[in-house]
């Protein structure tokens, strides 16, 4: 955003809304040249190599495999910051969390900042949210959507002052028809529901929900974001057995990968405690332990290319995909026993990169994969690029339409932030106890920069930084940062993180 605040940004979008409202009529909406749908599909921790299209060719996702040969395909795409809220945040107003104030998780959006769809502000448009939403107020329509369909109730205690606590999802609502009785909280938690049918489990309703919309709404622009929760923990579902540990999954390359002295204590740490707990009921101290939850994990991703078939063979029924932009995208990867290490918040690609397809029919429906590094950042502008948005707004991103073009973009490099959820310097104040200085080594702020050359540096403020050269070593299994050799490249990296941060006011 340059040096301009969250305040600006909100005068400037303001104005373009209200001027888009004095400009634009639903009968608009209804002229000859009819204005592009849009169909976002996100999922939850979802690393990139769960395609064939990155790399992976044994996990069945026949659906996503066929969006991917007629989309642009990002190969490197990350995220804002590798955790749920943060990272949703950007997904959904095009700005860092540190100018949403998302954050860490739970932190809810300011109703004062738009969603695309709010910047877009057209009338034309019918728009819908469908499940995970993890920014606050999780069961209640917002945001700009006039409907919504919500999955989650356990941020029941993270709701707004003046929102009903004793309310519940549509998903709760769709079980208790069905006779199910909830936990002693009233809640149907997360692992009660992924031992359910698949025709009850939260894709299966989502796809319902979602199929249902695109045909009420069949004769006019909408915009619809479908969220699934998988594979995001538990690792478990309908699909727990359909991957062979010992014949269908192979190991990350970098699963062996000793985690040297140089390496962060909070990555170390992390590992450790992976050492020390069940998953699933699953202790991962052997191979064999950790193909299982990585086929556990590969079920829940075709879990969900089950559902997202039938949302875009709904389209295709309909004759809407030639004018319908899809995204699918997720809010951050997942470990899954790359360096030994499980779940997201750390810097490693496997946590920070994710899939990213885009297909844009009036840019042909036909493959393109775009290899330079891409951030979330710039999604938003790009929607609104492809979307004919005439809103004009002070974004930080900028549109990837030309990159996708053959052309070029003006920030080439990618930038990743990362807040701790635990504010060592203000307890270190108040407590200097060895336990709160320990727990202090493992919450550092980071701020990391990927280079299209293949460079990554994560400088941290409180732990050991990392430089890797992702060209030599994809699997980032030697921290460079302290061979004195690559000095200069840590001073030109470090320069390219104070200048972004200089011009997007992160203190």
């Amino acid at each position: 955003m340059g040096n301009t605040t969250r305040r600006n940004f909100l005068k400037s979008a303001t104005a373009a809304v209200g001027a888009g409202v004095a400009a634009r009529s639903y009968a608009a909406g209804r002229s000859r040249v009819r204005k592009p749908n849009l169909l976002f599909l996100w999922t939850d921790e979802q690393r990139a190599d769960t395609m064939r299209v990155y790399g992976n060719d044994k996990i069945s996702v026949p659906n996503l495999n066929r969006l991917a040969d007629e989309s642009i395909v990002f190969e490197r795409a990350y995220v804002s910051q590798p955790v749920c809220t943060p990272s949703r945040s950007t997904v959904m107003t095009g700005l860092w969390p540190h100018t949403t104030g998302c954050t860490k998780n739970n932190i809810p959006l300011p109703t004062d900042v738009p969603c695309l769809p709010e910047i877009v502000n057209d009338p034309a448009y019918r728009t819908a949210y469908m499940g995970k939403w993890h920014l606050g107020d999780e069961i209640f329509r917002q945001h700009g959507f006039d409907e919504w369909q919500s999955i989650e109730d356990n941020y029941i205690k993270y709701y707004r002052n003046g929102r009903d606590k004793s309310a519940r999802s549509q998903y709760w609502h769709f079980l208790n028809d069905l006779g199910y009785k909830p936990d002693e909280k009233n809640i149907y938690n997360r692992t009660y529901a992924s031992n359910l049918p698949i025709g009850h489990s939260k894709p299966a309703f989502l796809e319902k929900h979602a199929c249902d919309f695109i045909r009420r709404h069949s004769d006019r622009p909408f915009m619809l974001y479908v969220n699934f929760l998988e594979p995001h923990p538990p690792y478990n579902g309908p699909f727990n057995d359909i991957y062979d540990p010992d014949t269908d999954v192979a190991l990350p390359n970098n699963f062996n990968d000793p985690l040297e002295d140089n390496e962060p204590v909070r990555c170390i740490k992390r590992r450790q405690d992976v050492w020390q707990k069940k998953v699933q009921g699953i202790q991962l101290r052997t191979d064999d332990a950790w193909r299982s939850l990585v086929a556990r994990y590969w079920g829940l991703v075709t879990e969900v290319d089950h559902a997202v078939g039938n949302i875009l063979d709904t389209l295709d029924e309909l004759g809407l995909a030639d004018n319908t932009i899809v995204v699918y995208t997720s809010d951050h990867g997942d470990m899954m026993g790359s360096h030994k290490m499980l779940y997201k918040s750390v810097m490693y690609e496997e946590a920070t990169r994710i899939p990213w397809l885009m297909r844009v029919p009036q840019l042909g429906r036909r493959q393109r994969i775009i290899k330079k590094p891409v951030s979330h950042i710039d999604l938003v502008p790009t929607l609104l690029d492809l979307m004919g948005a005439k809103t004009k707004t002070d974004l930080p991103g900028q549109s990837l339409v030309p990159l996708i073009k053959g052309g070029t973009v003006a920030e080439e490099d990618v930038f990743i932030e990362w807040r701790p959820h635990f504010d060592w310097n203000s307890e270190l104040l108040k407590n200097r106890s060895p336990n709160v200085h320990a727990k202090s080594k493992t919450e550092s702020r980071i701020r990391t920069v990927v280079t299209p050359d293949g460079w990554k540096l994560c400088l941290a403020d409180n732990d050991r930084s990392e430089l890797f050269n992702l060209n030599a070593d994809p699997g980032e299994t030697k921290n460079l940062f302290y061979e004195k050799q690559y000095a200069p490249i840590i001073e030109k990296l470090t320069a390219k993180i104070q200048a972004w941060q200089k011009r997007v006011g992160d203190a």
